[in-house]
């Protein structure tokens, strides 16, 4: 590419960035493993600039190398990210965090509550550094309360949030949900708590902080759970397999395919109504053991049997393609290679494949948010620790290599 189309190139891509609705908020991140990192990548694909601060040794995400694979979740939330070392229990540490800060919009950790003020960084420290910086913080508990000191994870909130009395089936054990909910809904949370800020800061000058416990967070998904729990104070079902938490709708389970397993809903009579004539069971629309709803759910398996023994007659897609056309929601059960290659997901841009500089071929993310007629900026694929050091701590921090240097050899960074 000759200079011109190269300097081209770069201009529009800096307009593209532009007009992203986060451009030019910059964000300093020192959070680790899901929650913060998944709020701040969501910054960034939303245009802000994120630096992001691992400890010298690097954040507890790169160090899960005993199983190939085991990269892939660091380099999912860390993308088009700045990032720096800096070890903030070092006096120089806690110096250039304090600079930095000074340049910042948001700072956004998840550390346990006490933490930052253990570093020498109060909230009012913080306001003093700089009046207009909005902070930002997610922990298992929160900032107050019996558990406030507690630590805190995805398996251990599951457990006492309520959510694995809720999975699995009756006569088994409780179960965690497979994938990390908790996590994900506290950063998503967190996400939307700092744009609200951000916007609060903007209209009014108001400078708020912002706090998201991850057990608050993941407590609004248990809805149906906690209704039934409310109705059954004396015969509780906790765990209701693939059934509706609730215990109050069907259908609504996993069915038999030739090839697999489908998951059916019927989530109003115009979902039955379409069930019947996808199935060719246009009778069930009328029969009364199965009319109205509650004659249903009162013959859950009774009803469940007759589907699977017409679900079984097609595979997966047929049914995907049958049911959802004819308007009855049901989707096929697939393994996660399936949903790696998904054309969905790959035509809408979410999934793609990169070359990663460290870790090799690998399906990434983009940002499950879309703005209308602004595209997602260019993906930049995670860095070696401290990739930005030089540019950072030199050309904006005016440090001299020598003084760079020194500062690796202290340990502070």
């Amino acid at each position: 590419m000759n200079k011109i189309a190269s300097d081209a190139q770069a201009a529009a891509s800096k307009h593209a960035a532009s007009n992203l609705p986060l451009a030019g908020i910059r964000v300093i991140d020192l959070t680790r493993i899901y929650s913060g990192p998944y709020c701040t990548f969501l910054m960034a694909m939303a245009g802000a600039e994120v630096i992001k601060i691992e400890p010298p040794e690097g954040e507890t995400l790169r160090k899960r190398n005993g199983r190939s694979g085991a990269s892939l979740p660091f380099a999912m939330l860390n993308a088009n990210k700045r990032l720096l070392t800096l070890n903030l229990k070092s006096k120089k540490g806690a110096e250039i965090l304090a600079q930095l800060l000074k340049t910042a919009d948001v700072l956004v950790e998840n550390f346990r509550p006490g933490v930052m003020d253990r570093l020498g960084f109060s909230m009012a420290k913080l306001k003093e550094i700089n009046p207009r910086l909005i902070v930002a913080q997610t922990s298992g508990y929160g900032n107050n309360g019996p558990y406030r000191d507690y630590p805190a994870m995805d398996l251990t909130v599951q457990a006492v949030s309520g959510i694995m009395d809720s999975t699995g089936y009756p006569d088994g054990p409780p179960v965690k949900a497979g994938p990390a909910l908790v996590d994900f809904a506290a950063g998503t949370h967190l996400y939307s708590s700092i744009v609200t800020a951000l916007f609060a800061r903007e209209r009014t000058g108001q400078v708020l902080t912002t706090e998201v416990a991850m057990i608050e967070a993941i407590y609004p998904t248990l809805a149906s759970n906690l209704a039934l729990a409310v109705a059954t104070p004396d015969d509780y079902i906790a765990r209701t397999g693939n059934r509706h938490g609730g215990m109050s709708l069907t259908p609504y389970n996993v069915y038999k395919a030739a090839d697999g397993f489908v998951a059916i809903i019927c989530n109003n009579e115009r979902h039955w109504v379409a069930l019947g004539k996808a199935l060719k069971r246009e009778d069930w629309a009328t029969d009364p053991k199965y009319n109205p709803l509650v004659e249903r759910v009162n013959r859950m398996d009774q009803l469940d049997d007759e589907i699977n023994a017409e679900t079984v007659k097609y595979t997966r897609m047929e049914l995907f393609e049958l049911l959802n056309k004819t308007g009855a929601a049901c989707a096929p059960v697939r393994t996660l290679h399936e949903v790696l290659a998904d054309p969905h997901l790959r035509e809408r841009g979410m999934l793609h494949d990169i070359d990663h500089p460290e870790y090799g071929k690998l399906v990434v993310m983009n940002s499950p948010i879309h703005y209308g007629g602004v595209k997602q900026p260019e993906y930049r694929p995670s860095g070696e620790m401290g990739a930005d050091i030089d540019a950072i701590f030199g050309d904006e921090l005016k440090l001299t290599k020598a003084e760079i240097e020194d500062l690796r050899k202290a340990g502070d960074i």
